[in-house]
Order: structure tokens, then sequence, then C-alpha cells
């Protein structure tokens, strides 16, 4: 048996049937049906080889137009070439029912799901994943345990239902959600997912730090100064302008992709890499950061939204004459804020973090800036640069670690280097897409990666006053950017204030 099939055979998820509910929408198509197909293509195999894939949604088509439209999605979005034999056996187990939205709708998908586990004979494992918009969760989960499509969580075959972000709107309707959600399924059999947590630099964040001593040794106040993590975007709204307008860069973004990349940089180690002890280690970071007291809001987070500008030396418009924002919108597209763990390893470390749409490129990047060396020997005639760990998160995946070293020649002078890391360039073979890792996680039950609602609630309850604030108070200025610039004014005030500056990423 090769390497290759022997870890393909140690993955390979458990026969099921996944039924993606708003099947004909994009998440779907540039996303979950490339990296179903990716799992199942020839020489993977960590799709099991009779899982059925049956999608779900309100439009009224047929199975073979279904099928056709997920070949060219998977042409355009795969990272893999379709292999004529791979795609003909995956095709044969795709499936699709509309009505959705029809009454009786889950009814039928339960009489189809019968059928094709019949035709197929497959267990009745199911996974539930609600590709659809945040307001028709509660109601789709409700209707899956009306046409009895959930199973107990101890039946012996699963159900697990994946709930895509945003997870609520605010606060109260993140509770809401998870109180429908608890009301019709266990803990076990939610996976609530973040896309950040399958990225490569994402998932090697543990091992660089708890399987490399002169790191963990380092990673605590008496060595670091501050981080900061950006996630940087060049594109605007573009089709999502319904949702992003009701939403915003703080629900969108820092709710869930910042402050999870933040908890799992900061985390303790936890007791073992089983999901619970991974999970409960992001916990008691998301526990410690500091209250933000309404008061204080206008001094520890910033908003603005972009205006017209250059990118890529294309003219761009600016948001508020984007296709599908309200006029009198008061939509952030960025925003930076200042963060506090007051723990025994943090303490008094800040963390800066910043998201935007219309920035200069994409990237996104966490900065750990060590302080600097006492004011002798080499730096008395001026500072030096301190040495900063660069974990490149997109496009260019790995780590950096910026130190200072002598330049050949007479005199003595200093300049910094980088020892550079690059997935791309280190290691042969695709990483796998962040979606392919979570999906089979979901198959096999795995919660690592996964948000607990536990960690929901929190962070709602975090930035809830911000929230508040931002609406109750008219005085707090929405700024305003270049499309092309890296945000506004008070972003660089909010980092200079303290003696710092933001990092290029």
């Amino acid at each position: 048996m090769s390497e290759a099939v022997a870890v393909a055979k140690a993955h390979q998820a458990p026969p099921c049937t996944v039924v993606i509910l708003g099947a004909s929408g994009d998440l779907a198509k540039r996303k979950l049906l490339p990296s179903l197909y990716n799992l199942r293509a020839c020489g993977r195999g960590m799709l099991a080889p009779d899982t059925v894939i049956l999608g779900f949604a309100r439009r009224q088509i047929e199975t073979g137009e279904f099928r056709a439209q997920a070949r060219e999605a998977i042409s355009h979005y795969s990272r893999i070439e379709i292999d004529e034999s791979c795609w003909n056996d995956f095709a044969g187990r795709l499936d699709y029912l509309g009505g959705l939205d029809q009454p009786g709708g889950f009814h039928k998908l339960k009489k189809r799901l019968e059928e094709a586990e019949t035709a197929h004979k497959l267990p009745p494992n199911r996974i539930f994943y609600l590709a659809i918009p945040p307001q028709a969760m509660s109601a789709a989960v409700e209707n899956l345990s009306s046409a009895g499509l959930i199973n107990p969580a101890n039946s012996a075959n699963f159900t697990r239902v994946v709930i895509e972000k945003p997870i609520g709107h605010d606060l109260k309707s993140a509770v809401e959600l998870n109180r429908t959600l608890h009301r019709y399924l266990d803990e076990s059999q939610i996976f609530r997912i973040d896309h950040y947590l399958g990225k490569e630099t994402v998932q090697n964040m543990m091992v660089l730090r708890f399987a490399n001593s002169i790191f963990e040794q380092m990673w605590n106040n008496r060595y670091i100064d501050h981080v900061q993590i950006t996630v940087a975007e060049s594109e605007g709204v573009g089709t999502r302008a319904a949702y992003y307008d009701q939403a915003g860069a703080l629900r969108d973004m820092m709710q869930n992709h910042m402050l999870q990349l933040m908890t799992m940089l900061s985390m303790e180690p936890p007791v073992s890499l089983d999901a619970a002890a991974v999970r409960n280690s992001k916990l008691d970071v998301i526990r410690s950061l500091r209250p933000i007291p309404p008061e204080q809001v206008r001094s520890i987070a910033v908003r603005a939204r972009y205006a017209g500008g250059i990118i890529d030396r294309q003219s761009v418009r600016g948001y508020l004459e984007e296709a599908g924002v309200a006029e009198a919108s008061r939509t952030e597209t960025f925003v930076a804020m200042k963060a506090y763990i007051d723990n025994w390893r943090w303490s008094g470390v800040p963390f800066y973090l910043r998201t935007g749409k219309r920035l200069p490129h994409r990237a996104s990047a966490i900065f750990v800036q060590f302080k600097d060396v006492p004011t002798i020997l080499f730096n008395r005639q001026g500072a030096l640069q301190p040495d900063v760990l660069t974990l490149r998160i997109q496009p260019d995946e790995g780590f950096s670690f910026e130190v200072l070293a002598k330049e050949p020649g007479f005199d003595v002078a200093i300049k910094p280097v980088k020892m550079n890391l690059s997935y791309q360039s280190e290691f042969t073979g695709h990483s796998p897409d962040a979606y392919e890792r979570l999906l089979l996680d979901v198959m096999t039950g795995d919660h690592t990666l996964f948000l607990s609602g536990e960690f929901v609630r929190l962070s709602w309850q975090l930035l809830q006053p911000i929230l508040d604030a931002w609406r109750d108070d008219p005085a707090i200025p929405m700024e305003v950017y270049p499309a092309g610039g890296w945000g506004p004014d008070g972003a660089e005030t909010l980092i200079r204030n303290d003696g710092r500056s933001w990092r290029n990423v």
C-alpha cells in the first residue's frame, strides 16, 4: 500500500449523504461542490465511494441540469482538474430536489433521501449543510425536525448540521439561534463553520507554538510588545450587497474570523489534541478579553467605508454607489480595534485588529512583534528595528522571522533579514482547500476546528457595546477612505497613539 493511499484510508469518511440546502447558491458552487469533488477525486479517496450528495434548493430544475451546473462550477473553482472517470463516478451520485420553500418540501426531501439510501445501499448517516441566508436557518432546522430527519445524538446513525456564519446578527439573535438549535439538536450534532480555521497557516499555529520550544518560551508579555492581525480584501461587496449592507465588517469578519485567529494564537496549551480540550483553551482566552465599556468605544474601535478609488489601475466606485446598497446606509466596510487579554500570559499586551474591503490587495497575516532590546551596545545611536514573527495566512501561506544581522564589511552596519518558510516551496503536493478539510471533519465527527455555542455567545457579548454605540451615538464618525488605500486616518491614529504603526502585508 502506498503512503498516499494509507493516509487517505486513515482519513476516509464513513458512507453518508450530504444534503446541501441552498445548493443553487454561490457558496455551493464556489466552495462546497468543488471541495466534495476534490475529496472524492481519484487517488485521494477521502470521500467514501458510495457517498451521495443531494442538492436541495428553491429552484425547480432537473438533476441533469444540476449536474451540468456542478461540472461547470468544479471546472472553474476546483484546484484539481476534472478527470473524466472520476467525474462520471461523482456525477452518478449527485442528485437534486427543488421546493425547499414549498409546503411539504422537507417531507419530499425525506422521501428522496430514503430512496437514494436504498438505491446506493447507504446507511442513514446524514449531513445537512445550511448554505442558506442566516434568517432562514432556524426555520430550516425546525423543518428538518418536523419531517423526521433529525435522529437523536445517541443513534446508531448520525445526523449532523453545518451552520455557516454569520451566526446571529447580534448577541440577542445569536442566543435565540443557539436556543433553537439546542431544541432540536445536541451540541455534538452542530458544526458551526469558520473556513479560516481550515487554512494551513492557522492549522500550523499550534505546531509552531507547542512543537517548538523556542517560541513557547517567549510567547508572553515578558518578550512580546504587541500583536497585529490584518485581513485585507481588495474586492468590494459585489453580489453580496443585500447581505453585506445588513451586516458590515464587524459582523462579517471581526466577530468570527478575527477573534478566532486571535484565540488560536494566544490560547494556553490544551491538555490534549482532543476537540473539547482545544475548544476549552480557546474559550479561556475569550473569557479573558477585557470588556468594552460604552464610553470607551470611540477610543478603541474605528469604523469607515470605502469611497471611489483605484485598484490594480482600475477605477472602482464607492460603497454607497454599489448596486443594492441603501442610499442612507451607515454600514462600515472597514474596522480597526484594540483588545487586551487580561490573563497572566498576555497582561498589558495590546492586540490590534483591522479588516476592510477595497484595500490595495488581498492578504491576511498575523504579526507578533517582540520587545526592543535595551538601549546599549548597537542601538545607542538610534532605535533598532524589532524582531517580528509573521504568519502569512493568504495568499502565500507560510511564516517568516525577521531578525537583525550585520552586513558584510569593515563597519558594523545592521540590517533586518528574514528567515522565511513558504509552504508552496518547502512542501511537495497541494494543500487542501479549507472547506475540504472542514467538510471531512464534519463527516468524521471532529469538532476541533468548529465554533462552540459558548464561543459564539461570548464573541457577540464582547462586541455588542461597539454595535450599540455605533447605532445610538451619532457623534461617532463614519470615516471614509479611498478604494486602494489602507483604511482611514482613524486607524492610523488608533495605533500611533500607542507609539506603534501598522505593518505592511
